[in-house]
């Protein structure tokens, strides 16, 4: 099977972005730092792109121009296993100018989408009873940051 590897395309960013992403997420590492050379479109010894992990995961930041720029066409989910890891993505990715989006959605200081999802929304969303999965779907419409003990609440109608 040929692996696949997510390329990140940024203007001048590629390895602070990385450095940044695997300060976030555990197992992760740069692997490698590779630049332009001379005579290239971007100045000689400018890096060109990083080659790193998040969670285990290869990824490859380019340092590629100004011409294209990210979209929320292209997200990567994180699937959290509680509360507190929904909190640290949500916090650490919006730190220091990321941006809050809705149900549980948000850009990074690069502008690169993400979202933080809890497993318990998945679980509560394929509720056998669809009243509570109708109810756990309201609820996380209306949020920012997924909070799971207010998705559990609406989805048993309280509140």
């Amino acid at each position: 099977m040929p692996s696949i590897t997510p390329c990140l395309w940024f203007d001048t960013q590629a390895l602070e972005a990385a450095e940044f992403y695997t300060a976030v997420f555990p197992r992760s590492e740069i692997l490698s730092v590779s630049h332009y050379g001379e005579g290239a479109q971007r100045p000689a010894d400018m890096v060109l792109s990083v080659e790193f992990t998040l969670d285990g995961k290869p990824f490859v930041a380019l340092n590629g121009g100004p011409e294209f720029t990210f979209s929320e066409a292209v997200s990567m989910q994180i699937h959290c296993a509680d509360q507190a890891e929904v909190d640290h993505y949500w916090e650490s990715l919006t730190a220091q100018g990321g941006e809050e989006s809705m149900c549980g959605w948000l850009k990074d200081r690069y502008g690169f989408s993400w979202q933080v999802i809890p497993r318990r929304l998945a679980e509560l969303l394929a509720d056998p009873d669809p009243a509570r999965a109708r109810r756990a779907m309201g609820a996380m419409l209306s949020m920012r940051r997924i909070l799971i003990a207010e998705l559990e609440a609406a989805a048993d109608g309280v509140g």
